[in-house]
């Protein structure tokens, strides 16, 4: 007689509410698809929209844009909802990558370009100084193109945030919470917490005041409505000016590292997130299901600017 093991199945995916489902490019948008991959590909750059699985790619290279991450494509850190892989010391950032990341805009004809990072806690710095590297090679290739940065909190290393953001060509310094402060032993990395996100933008905004401050929060976590009402308020005590809201999705089969999905917010509860954001005082706020930080991002510039003309032009 022999023994067998029995054999476990790995438990499904929740079926996906229909507003969270997207739809493949087709015409003219596949044709500029294949050119924004060209682009990325073809200058050997990372994206946050391949390394962490956005369900807005085919939509955003689709009208050739894309967010570029640089310093590598693996982290330091190991969030549980993030897919890029983690290192803990990864492969120095690449010289020549300010220069790629400069052609690859210049190629697409970006106007607004999102630039995202990898945590290098590995780094002194945290890789400030080649973050910054990045965004002047793009001002000074294209002067007219608004640069957002999507940064880490450099382990609260607030020198090197100041050395990255002193007279900064930047129009937007972004970093997120991520998720509602009581989460954020389930979420997030050990080193990483709301209060020291928290104090990464308000030092930002105390060194320079004329960088306009955005951050962002997911959903579906475990969080309630009132939880992520009260993590936006203090964003905004803060002097944050834009904020998105969206639907966390995993990247992952349930039983991996990553955190299942709590609960699908529908798009009726995203519209109310969204009054409340403006009824704080929030400049600029995008809030849907495929809403991601850097989703239409230089569309949500363009709104903010047109709404308060206290945002620098």
């Amino acid at each position: 007689m022999t023994n067998s093991l029995p054999i476990v199945e790995k438990p499904a995916r929740q079926r996906l509410p229909e507003w969270l489902r997207v739809n493949l490019p087709a015409g003219g948008g596949q044709q500029t698809f294949n050119g924004t991959d060209a682009a990325v590909h073809g200058n050997s750059l990372n994206t946050v929209c391949e390394e962490a699985r956005c369900p807005n790619i085919h939509d955003c290279w689709a009208r050739g844009t894309a967010t570029f991450m640089i310093a590598g494509d693996s982290c330091t850190r190991g969030c549980r909802f993030c897919s890029v892989e983690t290192l803990k010391a990864p492969p120095l950032p690449e010289a020549e990558e300010p220069e790629r990341l400069a052609d690859a805009v210049e190629r697409l004809q970006l106007k607004h370009v999102v630039i995202t990072v990898v945590n290098r806690d590995d780094l002194c710095d945290g890789g400030a100084g080649h973050y910054r590297k990045c965004v002047e090679a793009v001002h000074q290739r294209l002067p007219n193109t608004t640069i957002e940065l999507l940064s880490s909190d450099l382990d609260g290393n607030w020198k090197a945030l100041a050395s990255l953001l002193h007279e900064s060509p930047l129009a937007v310094f972004a970093h997120n919470v991520e998720c509602v402060p009581r989460l954020d032993e389930l979420v997030r990395d050990p080193r990483a917490s709301f209060v020291q996100s928290l104090d990464a933008l308000k030092h930002a905004k105390q060194i320079a005041p004329e960088i306009v401050t955005k951050s962002s929060l997911m959903v579906g976590l475990g969080e309630t409505d009132e939880e992520i009402t009260s993590a936006m308020q203090q964003l905004r005590d803060n002097g944050v000016q834009l904020i998105t809201l969206g639907q966390y999705l995993a990247p992952g089969r349930p039983g991996t590292r990553f955190l299942p999905v709590d609960r699908y917010v529908h798009p009726d509860q995203f519209a109310e997130f969204e009054r409340q954001a403006h009824q704080m005082g929030f400049q600029g706020v995008a809030s849907g299901p495929l809403v991601r930080s850097s989703y239409r991002a230089g569309e949500l510039l363009a709104k903010a600017r047109s709404r308060d003309a206290c945002i620098p032009t």
